[in-house]
């Protein structure tokens, strides 16, 4: 078993969705000790606190899978300036009720791809305001702003070579972080 088990969020459901290619590319650049698993997020139902007393076993298996992290990765596009819906589903879902936030105490880290300019900048800011209030600790620098240009990913998808030295250094960074700080999720 890998001493560090990470769950990775992923804010698109898209099938072609460039952040589901990241999400799978990027951890092939961790070290050996850290260990990748996705925590379905799809098939959530929309957050009703009328149900905070009796979750859905989508919703609780979903806390369980995070409950048992040591860390977290978020890899989210963005949708009209902020995170997708079911991204902030899935954080609200395993915020409630109130004293049984899953999230609380895990260290994690923010990176994700679109076609703009600009990448995911603005959906990271506000990611970054919604797990604050959550008490995730999340890395703050290097931050992982990825315009998909041509290059991104190499035919085999994984990381092109141009990209490589960008987005390994976020994850040795990442891996540094979760090393440091994963103590307070165990």
């Amino acid at each position: 078993m890998s001493a560090y088990q990470i769950g990775v969020i992923v804010g698109s459901l898209r099938r072609e969705s460039f952040n589901q290619k990241l999400a799978t590319a990027i951890v092939h650049l961790a070290p050996a000790e850290f260990s990748f698993t996705r925590i379905q997020i799809s098939d959530l139902p929309l957050y009703n606190q009328d149900d905070d007393q009796n979750q859905a076993p989508s919703v609780l298996r979903m806390k369980d899978e995070i409950s048992r992290k040591d860390g977290l990765m978020f890899v989210t596009p963005e949708y009209n300036r902020s995170i997708p819906g079911v991204l902030k589903n899935a954080l609200d879902q395993g915020s409630r009720p109130y004293d049984q936030n899953c999230w609380a105490g895990k260290p994690a880290g923010i990176i994700g791809v679109s076609t703009g300019s600009a990448g995911t900048s603005m959906a990271q800011q506000h990611l970054r305001n919604v797990l604050s209030f959550l008490d995730v600790a999340v890395l703050r620098q290097p931050e992982a702003y990825i315009q998909n240009r041509e290059g991104l990913f190499a035919d085999d998808g994984t990381i092109g070579e141009r990209s490589r030295p960008f987005i390994q250094n976020w994850m040795d960074h990442y891996v540094e972080w979760i090393k440091k700080n994963a103590y307070c999720s165990r």
